[in-house]
């Protein structure tokens, strides 16, 4: 026993705390998050037989928590991965299959490959399941479609979730809400682009709005992000995900996935995705240029591949106003459509299997019709209300933060 706690001891005293930047109001411990707070969770596990819900962005300290727990005696029986794999190296879609972790031994069940929630017979071998992923916020992220299927799996198998919460890098709440005739595996709930929430605060929302299926309730236990709120500068410690590999492709994703249903490249294919615009047929009209080319575990088959792309170059783009007020950038997708020389082709799904369906992105059929017809932002953002503000007046329901 007092070698258990003298292993504990050493690791708390390894986990760091991050502190807010100076435009913050002043914190005297920083920021924690869930995971860090070892002592509020690990009694709790003790002695069950646990799932964990997991990828690389799921670390106590600097150590992932499946390797932190287990030194500290927690018996895991099983790993649960989300889209891009436990270690976060499959690319943007790709199936991921099952297989065992040759780390630890622990057998890794893909729940983006040939299924998408456990089993009752994988949550058979468990008495409990934890969730612990780093989230960035948005509507079409697929973890918040990967919660509620664990939500949905535990509640039908009659299991508990302890959720290790974490910062939301976009703590914002924008965007027009989700019309669900759009539903697809990009945006599976009525809400805006940028939800505002952590993950334990959109568990409680699943649970809360009836969003799981057959309106089960899951039993959630969710431990909080200490001396945090939603308008706190907060740098991902891990990439969450291969295309999302700086703070600035975070910050500006809510804003660029858009483009994601249009000709023009977000950057997919290079080093920088999510900092940069460009198409071919926009040479003459910009002067910054990039080259997408396949890349293993990243882009295969980017947009535009080896093809010299003309655009925009965001990596050091000052995000934080847009942060600050709370606002998604839609001025650039506006300005994009301008500037395409032929627009007929700029929505045109026909060009590449690359380019998704703008209306499933932005989650309204109107928002691409606008900006065909030259709307003005103003007209744009006012076309989403009352819906926003009834979202947003429903999401205090659930907050935990301020």
């Amino acid at each position: 026993m007092q070698l258990r706690l003298s292993v504990m001891a050493l690791l708390l005293a390894a986990i760091p705390v991050f502190s807010t930047t100076a435009t913050d109001a002043p914190v005297k411990k920083g920021i924690i998050t869930g995971a860090d707070q070892v002592n509020l969770y690990l009694p709790y596990l003790k002695g069950k037989r646990v799932g964990m819900v997991v990828n690389q962005t799921s670390i106590i300290g600097n150590k992932l928590s499946v390797d932190s727990l287990r030194t500290l005696g927690v018996n895991i029986k099983t790993i649960f991965g989300p889209e891009h794999g436990f270690r976060g190296n499959a690319s943007n879609g790709a199936e991921v299959d099952d297989e065992v972790d040759p780390a630890t031994g622990i057998p890794i069940i893909s729940l983006y490959g040939q299924k998408r929630k456990p089993s009752r017979e994988d949550l058979q071998k468990i008495d409990i399941m934890v969730f612990d992923i780093a989230d960035v916020g948005c509507r079409f992220y697929t973890n918040i479609n990967t919660l509620r299927d664990i939500m949905e799996s535990c509640a039908e198998s009659g299991k508990e979730l302890v959720i290790l919460d974490r910062p939301n890098p976009n703590g914002y709440v924008d965007g027009p809400i989700l019309d669900m005739k759009y539903r697809s595996g990009i945006g599976q709930f009525p809400i805006p682009i940028t939800h505002g929430m952590t993950i334990g605060e959109f568990a409680q929302m699943l649970n809360g709005e009836g969003w799981l299926k057959n309106k089960v309730k899951c039993k959630i236990k969710v431990i909080p992000v200490a001396n945090y709120r939603h308008d706190m500068d907060y740098t991902l410690p891990v990439a969450p995900s291969p295309n999302l590999n700086t703070q600035q492709s975070i910050l500006l994703y809510p804003s660029l996935c858009l483009f994601e249903g249009t000709i023009v490249s977000q950057g997919r294919g290079t080093y920088m995705p999510f900092t940069v615009l460009g198409a071919p047929a926009l040479k003459g009209i910009f002067d910054f240029t990039f080259k997408p080319v396949s890349i293993p575990g990243m882009s295969e088959t980017p947009l535009h591949k080896n093809e010299t792309c003309y655009g925009l170059d965001l990596r050091k783009y000052d995000v934080t106003p847009h942060r600050k007020a709370g606002k998604v950038n839609i001025k650039w997708i506006m300005d994009m459509y301008k500037a395409y020389p032929d627009k007929s082709k700029f929505f045109d799904r026909s060009y590449s299997a690359q380019i998704g369906n703008i209306d499933g992105l932005a989650g309204t059929a109107l928002f691409k019709q606008q900006i065909i017809a030259g709307k003005s932002e103003e007209e744009i953002r006012k076309s989403w209300e009352p819906g926003l503000s009834a979202y947003k007046q429903m999401r205090k329901k659930y907050l935990l933060y301020q």
